[in-house]
């Protein structure tokens, strides 16, 4: 019950965050942009390093440009070799350097260990910075590095540090 419960209020913070957005949008034809990305997931620990899979998405209709920058709402999952998942929504940040793009996140989600590591709580909290290059006409590729921590709400948190290379295409 209490992990439906957090579930609930991570799907309500998603609408909320959402229709904050949406009352200031930037127009584009281009409103569209997914991410898919696979790396190393806890590539510091030995003992529990798997490969990882992700898909993210985000709708650059919602984005609002504020002095952190540009915002936009993300969301998304990943899933490691180890069975292993996490289902996460939150925002970003992108500041753009010509053909270079420097995107920091933070996502709370839903993790669920499977055979993989035990990171000490249903909810974990993940800090991410990408870099990417502009690649070809709406598409960009990248590097990324995030670190996934339940900030103590469990009675462990030895959290997990991941890297990923990603391919970015806008529709």
């Amino acid at each position: 019950m209490k992990h439906l419960r957090i579930c609930y209020l991570v799907i309500l913070s998603f609408l909320i965050s959402s229709s904050i957005f949406a009352e200031d949008t930037k127009v584009n034809d281009d409103n569209t942009k997914f991410n898919i990305y696979s790396g190393m997931f806890d590539f510091s620990d030995n003992g529990k390093r798997s490969t990882l899979i992700g898909f993210q998405h985000q709708n650059t209709d919602l984005n609002r440009d504020t002095f952190l920058g540009n915002l936009s709402p993300i969301t998304g999952f990943m899933f490691t070799a180890d069975s292993a998942a996490y289902l996460y929504t939150g925002i970003q940040a992108q500041y753009s350097l010509g053909a270079l793009n420097i995107t920091p996140s933070f996502t709370p989600g839903l993790y669920n260990q499977g055979d993989g590591k035990d990171l000490g709580h249903l909810l974990e909290f993940k800090s991410e910075v990408q870099i990417s290059l502009n690649f070809l006409k709406n598409s960009q590729l990248g590097f990324s590095y995030n670190h996934l921590s339940n900030a103590s709400l469990g009675d462990k948190n030895p959290g997990a540090n991941s890297y990923m290379f990603n391919f970015f295409k806008t529709f």
